[in-house]
């Protein structure tokens, strides 16, 4: 246990006498010990549960700036983006009737008691889902199980797999449903980057709009153009972390989340007392009886009051399920039950209001007050999808489905928390064009709609699989689940999808060409992958590639780096018969991501003895909520150190002569002093006359995109002068 967890479950020192902590052993990863001069039995357990509660209220606290931004910032846009015609008070009470059992169904129901609970070790997503899937079932493209069996989270597959389902066989059997499977993931992943894109956009440009109403002079391009600059001071400000940036936002947020419902009571004492009758589901239904087509088109804005709900599920490895359920249950959707009431029961009163439907229900002497409070809180609700889009970009970089970019962990206590500065700054430029070419709040929010269902409903079934395949959920409460949901969500997509030509085809655009990007990338990583495995090079090639006498083993230590465990990588062989030279310790080094999403501190170095003297394998295993952010010269220590051990133990059960032992210890020391090299392959494909158009096309299309991503090797923070490259070409 590290000295930062231990320090989270530490005793009050208010109701403890004499605390004496003894952490001399915390760096070889033992436990630390309390020792208690004087201490009441009882008074401990219940010390650290009063700081377990205030710790999570604290998180809740704090969830308001980063995870409920999007969600409790929706009023301001629902309204404005509904093609309402001539609307009646029926009508009016049918849209709050949907909105309240949308916000009910899909945010407390679906989201707040079942998804956050289909957690991948602590972390959230549709790409969480999928990895979650992939470990417990063959359904994953790439090769999980091979390195399952090294995982913390063994146990879990074997028990996941000892009887497995028939839709879970299916998966294994099928290729192409496997493939519908990565897809439907990828989507999702692409879908709420979109998500992101628009979540500023519309939030910003909806609150300075306010400004229009107590000043006509100002015009729509003005309200642009401030819009604009809002935004990229926003993402600027992303470099300093979410816990910096939630500190900020959260006392915005809170004053956003306790105005608006208290201005949603004044409205509907003022308006319409009796508006709450229209939680009776029969409004929802006397509304489409009556307005049939219309109505039903209409159902692409109210979508809209549950935007960013998914940034609850995705969110969870910046957070914890208890902080997030709370916000929600006890203040969000509170909140937005009554602001929704309120600006319902205005309406109600002031039937063609329903284009400015938020300021024009706040109240003449608090409206310049709301008008700053619905700004920042507008700034603060990109916070949330932003961060989502974050922790999506570096669950798919890490598990090799998207491009190497930088990822930055901004916490050294939160691990979860990350930051990319070229996704960043992609994001403020898709951002800002947004706004400035679709500046009309109906198109950003038709495009909006499109989002918001498209990753609900793929939310919906990535968790009925899991369900299935994973919970042995009882099949009547699988099938309850899945009709309620997917029906619901399925109809605001048939309404949303009306609006592609109307600005909803941005968010489409948006996927395209991630997926694109993300296909080329993982069919190169694949074919890449596949000619190492079918040209790898065996322990007995090795072997006599070192038995020629022209090959000389200098001295040093070698970090061999390659992408295959069962054997060794062919740049091997390239090296050594052009270099005509060996290493005199030579470890072949692999980085693995587990579909996992973190590993034991015992279990990330794997070391073994490849059966030649000198020459050993090491696995180094990261899950994708891990940070690969080792120094170079502390990489090389922990591998030694791991070496050593290994050696000393013995743990391959085979036997050795104590005295080897040592002299090869000795031996491995001398080599770290004459120097560290880190060797890894530079490859490129070689497309012949033979490959089919589709290769050419896909692998020149790889090329580039390889030559312009990050390499993996500086991950490690490995010196320059301490590194060598080995060009090799591939034959596609």
């Amino acid at each position: 246990m590290d000295r930062r967890r231990q320090s989270d479950s530490r005793p009050n020192l208010s109701e403890v006498n004499v605390v004496v902590v003894d952490d001399s052993t915390a760096s070889s990863g033992r436990l630390l010990h309390l020792h208690a001069l004087s201490i009441d039995s009882a008074s401990l357990p219940n010390a650290n549960e009063q700081m377990s509660r205030w710790s999570t209220l604290v998180l809740a606290y704090k969830t308001l700036g980063v995870v409920f931004g999007g969600l409790v910032t929706s009023p301001l846009y629902v309204y404005p983006s509904m093609p309402l015609k001539s609307p009646t008070n029926e009508d009016y009470l049918g849209i709050y009737s949907i909105m309240f059992w949308t916000l009910t169904l899909i945010g407390v129901v679906k989201y707040a008691s079942i998804a956050i609970k289909a957690d991948d070790q602590g972390e959230g997503g549709t790409f969480a889902l999928y990895s979650l899937l992939c470990r417990h079932v063959n359904v994953g493209i790439l090769s999980s199980k091979h390195v399952s069996s090294n995982s913390s989270h063994s146990h879990s597959m074997q028990e996941g797999t000892e009887k497995k389902s028939r839709l879970g066989i299916f998966f294994e059997s099928s290729i192409v449903a496997r493939r519908v499977l990565l897809f439907v993931a990828i989507l999702g992943m692409c879908m709420l980057i979109g998500d992101g894109i628009l979540t500023p956009a519309i939030s910003v440009l909806s609150a300075m709009d306010g400004l229009r109403a107590p000043f006509p002079s100002v015009s729509k391009s003005l309200v642009e153009a401030l819009s604009a600059v809002v935004l990229v001071v926003l993402f600027l400000l992303q470099k300093f972390g979410t816990s910096r940036v939630s500190f900020l936002f959260s006392p915005i947020m809170a004053a956003w989340t306790l105005s608006t419902p208290l201005v949603g009571i004044y409205s509907i004492i003022h308006h319409y007392p009796s508006i709450f009758k229209a939680i009776s589901p029969h409004y929802i239904f006397h509304f489409f009886w009556r307005n049939g087509k219309e109505g039903w088109l209409l159902l692409g804005g109210t979508v809209l009051c549950i935007t960013g709900s998914e940034a609850m599920f995705a969110d969870l490895g910046h957070f914890n399920q208890r902080s997030i359920q709370i916000a929600f249950l006890f203040t969000i959707y509170p909140s937005l039950v009554l602001t929704y009431a309120g600006q319902t029961a205005y309406l109600i009163k002031n039937l063609n209001d329903h284009d400015d439907g938020f300021y024009k229900f706040i109240p003449t002497a608090v409206y310049w007050p709301i008008f700053i409070i619905a700004t920042s809180a507008a700034v603060v609700a990109s916070q949330s999808l932003i961060s989502a889009t974050f922790s999506v970009i570096k669950q798919s970089v890490v598990l090799d489905y998207f491009p190497r970019v930088k990822v930055v962990h901004t916490s050294n206590i939160k691990e979860g928390e990350v930051y990319s500065p070229e996704v960043n700054y992609i994001l403020m430029i898709l951002c800002v064009a947004v706004i400035l070419i679709f500046g009309d709040g109906k198109d950003i929010g038709n495009a909006f709609g499109v989002v918001v269902s498209l990753v609900m409903l793929i939310t919906t079934i990535l968790l009925t699989l899991v369900m299935i395949i994973i919970w042995k959920t009882p099949p009547v409460l699988v099938a309850l689940y899945f009709s309620v949901f997917f029906v619901m969500e399925g109809v605001y997509v048939s309404a949303v999808c009306t609006k592609i030509y109307e600005g909803g085809w941005i968010p489409f655009a948006i996927s395209f060409i991630l997926a694109v990007i993300m296909f080329g990338w993982f069919y190169g990583r694949q074919r890449k992958l596949e000619y190492e495995v079918t040209h790898k090079i065996t322990l007995e090639g090795l072997r006599e590639l070192l038995s020629n006498p022209s090959v000389q083993r200098v001295p040093g230590l070698c970090f061999f780096y390659t992408n295959i465990q069962d054997g060794l990588t062919p740049i091997l062989e390239h090296y050594i018969k052009n270099m005509k030279s060996l290493h005199r310790f030579t470890i072949f080094t692999t980085l693995r991501y587990l579909l996992v999403s973190k590993v034991a501190p015992h279990e990330r170095i794997i070391i073994r003895k490849l059966g030649l003297i000198g020459v050993y394998g090491c696995m180094i295993q990261y899950g994708y909520a891990d940070s690969l952010n080792l120094e170079g010269d502390d990489f090389v220590s922990q591998v030694t150190n791991s070496l050593q051990m290994h050696l000393q133990d013995c743990s391959d059960g085979l036997t050795y002569d104590p005295v080897e032992i040592q002299e090869e210890i000795s031996d491995l020391e001398h080599a770290k002093q004459a120097g560290v090299v880190h060797v890894r392959g530079k490859t490129r494909f070689h497309v012949g006359k033979n490959c089919g158009w589709f290769d050419r096309i896909m692998l020149a299309f790889y090329e580039v995109i390889h030559n312009n991503c990050r390499s993996a090797l500086p991950a490690l923070e490995v010196p320059l002068q301490q590194r060598i490259e080995v060009g090799m070409l591939y034959e596609a």
